[in-house]
């Protein structure tokens, strides 16, 4: 089933991956956007626990976890975003609707091989102002667009060591786009300046895992994960583009002056090293629940343009997830509803953005749900968010979102002699 509706998944994701703006948010104007990829909807089901193995579902955030597969496996996901944005005098709405991943594994005796596409991070927003200018009584009118983000690639294999011990690598080349548009206008002034800020981005980087599983006693058992990913390099190409402009009725413009083109020296960005830690507990295919730390050495991120953030730095940042699942009786024949997968958890983390002297922080519950398919190892899973970021002090912005993603995992055997023709 999974190679008859390979090719047209992985094309689907490849041209959305470009096309789509995953953000909506005024904080993804920072760094390189906002982070899109946070796990697999199972993941991030339980708050990002991601410290269980599972025969099914691939765990994109421990490749040592790739070893514990026993099916060839494809798994893709989507997102649909609403958000209110707040400050202290205004108030709007956002949505947004995304691909999130697209993997597939291919395993072996002792491990597996996995490779696909994800959405890294993105930069979309809209943002209009009227502020007073000087000691006028005259109005300055700016408008802020910013879309683009980073896509990557990625191949990774995990090998079983011992009984207890898995070992994994990724490795992934990181790719995209970032343009910024900024738009000023003096109240009873014919004409405007616009301002165009782009960016070209890529580079390569790695994660390595390792993973522990080992028996406490006939029924529980012990999970352990450790994740890290060294910083790595971004290579960029930036210019910006300043134009008088006339803006037409239909919200258009027209260039009034030839534009100037200020082309920058290429630079390198780093992308932070992040280290994660985990454990857990609990049945399998019953219960567990886990809790997982990660660490992310988010100081060393850099703006695009060095004088575009004067107000705006990074520190280190660390995450805090707890969560786990619970099945009535996975091998239920006579009721389906005890053979769903019911998965919750909590995440709070420090973003490590900083914004006119206040960390942004942002805090979701989650819960979510695997819908076995009848027939099959194949499954759909669906997850609920619901989160809080920022703030409407201090003149930034509070976010309060709410999140609907769906998953689809098929599992099928593949490289099976058969006995019969």
């Amino acid at each position: 089933m999974i190679n008859k509706i390979l090719v047209s998944l992985c094309l689907l994701l490849a041209l959305t991956s470009f096309a789509q703006e995953g953000s909506y948010s005024p904080y993804s104007f920072f760094g390189i956007g906002d982070q899109r990829f946070k796990g697999t909807i199972e993941n991030r089901s339980m708050g990002g626990v991601s410290v269980f193995p599972d025969s099914i579902h691939i765990n994109l955030h421990n490749p040592a976890s790739f070893s514990s597969l026993k099916w060839t496996t494809l798994t893709v996901g989507g997102t649909g975003s609403w958000a209110n944005l707040r400050t202290e005098s205004q108030e709007e709405k956002a949505k947004r609707f995304t691909l999130d991943y697209l993997a597939v594994a291919l395993p072996f005796k002792k491990g597996a091989v996995v490779f696909g596409l994800v959405p890294y991070s993105s930069v979309g927003y809209k943002i209009q102002s009227e502020l007073p200018f000087g000691t006028s009584e005259d109005t300055i009118l700016r408008r802020f667009n910013g879309s683009g983000g980073v896509n990557r690639v990625f191949v990774g294999a995990g090998y079983e060591i011992t009984k207890n011990f898995r070992f994994g690598a990724d490795v992934n080349f990181n790719f995209g786009k970032v343009e910024t548009t900024s738009l000023a206008q003096l109240r009873g002034i014919q004409f405007a300046t616009r301002e165009i800020n782009e960016t070209d981005l890529s580079g390569f980087s790695a994660n390595v895992g390792v993973s522990y599983e080992g028996k406490i006693n006939n029924k529980l058992k012990a999970f352990g994960s450790l994740v890290y990913s060294p910083s790595a390099n971004l290579n960029t190409k930036s210019y910006r583009n300043i134009a008088t402009v006339q803006i037409l009725q239909l919200g258009g413009v027209a260039i009034v002056d030839q534009d100037t083109i200020f082309y920058n020296k290429e630079r390198t960005l780093k992308l932070p090293s992040r280290f994660s830690v985990g454990g857990g507990i609990g049945q399998p295919k019953k219960w567990l629940a886990g809790a997982e730390v990660t660490f992310t050495g988010a100081k060393d991120i850099q703006s695009r343009f060095s004088e575009s953030s004067r107000n705006a730095r990074f520190e280190n940042a660390i995450k805090y997830s707890v969560g786990g699942y619970y099945i009535p009786n996975a091998n239920s024949f006579s009721s389906y509803l005890e053979r769903i997968v019911y998965r919750g958890g909590l995440r709070y983390e420090n973003t490590g953005l900083v914004l006119n002297s206040q960390t942004i922080w942002d805090a979701a519950g989650t819960i979510g749900f695997g819908l076995p398919i009848t027939g099959s190892l194949s499954n759909i899973n669906i997850g609920l968010e619901y989160g809080k970021r920022g703030t409407k002090a201090y003149g930034l912005v509070e976010e309060n979102y709410f999140n609907i993603s769906v998953g689809f995992s098929f599992n099928d055997r593949w490289f099976v002699k058969r006995k019969y023709d």
